[in-house]
C-alpha cells in the first residue's frame, strides 16, 4: 500500500515539493520514474536508488531519495502527472484527474475566487489554510491515530490535574497547623488561599520549564529517527497555557482543604 503524488515538474509549477531538487525533477521526468523517503525504504521493500518497484500491475525505477516526508499511513510515492496517470489508472481521454491546483495573481482575490468556484457543485474549492485546516481535522477526527492521540492528550490532561491537585492538597493539610496560626494572628482566608494558588502557579512554571527542553529533546530523537516533529511557536504557547491552566485549577480544587482550617486546631 502506498500514496501516489503526481505533480507537474516545471520551476513555477504548483504541487511541486521544495524537498524535490531541480536533479531529481529532471530525473522525474523519465518515464516511470519516482522518488521516495529515505525512511521508507524498508516499508516498500527497496534498498535505495536504482531498484526497480511494481505499482498496480506496472513498473517504476527509483531516481532519488527525499528525507522528511514519511507517512502516517502508505508511503509517499512522488513522480511525475505523466508516470501518475497509468499508475492511479486514469483515463487518458478524457483527461481525468483526482485534483487542481491554482494561483491567483492578487492574493486578496482568493476568498471571492473560491466563493464562485463553491457555486459548481460537482467538485469541492477551497483556499490554501481551509484545505490544511481541513486535512488536519479530518486526521484528527476521522482517523485511529488521530482519535488515539487525541484521547491520550485528554487523558493526560486529566491525570496531571488530578495528581497536581491531589499534592497541593496533601501539602496544604500537612500544613494546617501552620494555617491554623495565620488564621489565628488574623490573616483572611482568601489571603491563604492566594498562597496556595501561587504554589500551584510556580508548580505550572516549573513543569513547563522542564517539558520544553525535554520536548525539543524528544524531537531531536524523532528527527534522527526519521520523523520530522514540527514544534511552532503557537503550539509550545497552547501547550503551556494550557498547562498553566490546569496548574491553577488544581489548586482551585485543592482550597477546599482550607475549610479545615481553624484556630481551634491549635488547642488539639
Amino acid at each position: 500500500l502506498c500514496c501516489i503524488i503526481g505533480a507537474r515538474l516545471g520551476d513555477h509549477s504548483l504541487g511541486a515539493l521544495r524537498e524535490l531538487t531541480p536533479e531529481l525533477r529532471q530525473r522525474l521526468t523519465e518515464p516511470g520514474a519516482v522518488v521516495v523517503d529515505q525512511g521508507e525504504l524498508e516499508r516498500l521493500g527497496i534498498h535505495g536508488v536504482g531498484d526497480v518497484a511494481e505499482v498496480t500491475g506496472r513498473r517504476v525505477r527509483v531516481v532519488g531519495l527525499v528525507q522528511g516526508l514519511k507517512s502516517l499511513a502508505g508511503p509517499y510515492v512522488f513522480c511525475s502527472v505523466e508516470t501518475a496517470r497509468p499508475l492511479l489508472r486514469l483515463q487518458p481521454d478524457p483527461p481525468q484527474t483526482t485534483y487542481l491546483l491554482a494561483r491567483c495573481r492578487k492574493p486578496e482575490d482568493v476568498p471571492g475566487v473560491v466563493e464562485r468556484l463553491r457555486q459548481y457543485h460537482n467538485m469541492a474549492t477551497f483556499s490554501s489554510p481551509e484545505f490544511s485546516l481541513r486535512s488536519r481535522m479530518h486526521w484528527l477526527t476521522k482517523t485511529k491515530a488521530g482519535i488515539s492521540l487525541g484521547c491520550a492528550a485528554v487523558l493526560g490532561l486529566l491525570v496531571g490535574a488530578v495528581v497536581t491537585s491531589q499534592t497541593l492538597y496533601g501539602a496544604t493539610v500537612a500544613s494546617l497547623r501552620e494555617f491554623a496560626v495565620l488564621r489565628a494572628l488574623g490573616i483572611p482566608r482568601w489571603r491563604m488561599g492566594a498562597m496556595v494558588l501561587a504554589q500551584s502557579f510556580w508548580v505550572g512554571v516549573a513543569g513547563v520549564g522542564l517539558a520544553l527542553p525535554v520536548t525539543f529533546g524528544l524531537a531531536q530523537l524523532a528527527e534522527a529517527l526519521g520523523a520530522k516533529v514540527l514544534l511552532p511557536a503557537w503550539l509550545l504557547g497552547s501547550a503551556g497555557t494550557l498547562t498553566m491552566i490546569m496548574a491553577l485549577l488544581s489548586g482551585l480544587a485543592a482550597l477546599r482543604s482550607l475549610r479545615l482550617v481553624e484556630p481551634a486546631a491549635l488547642l488539639r
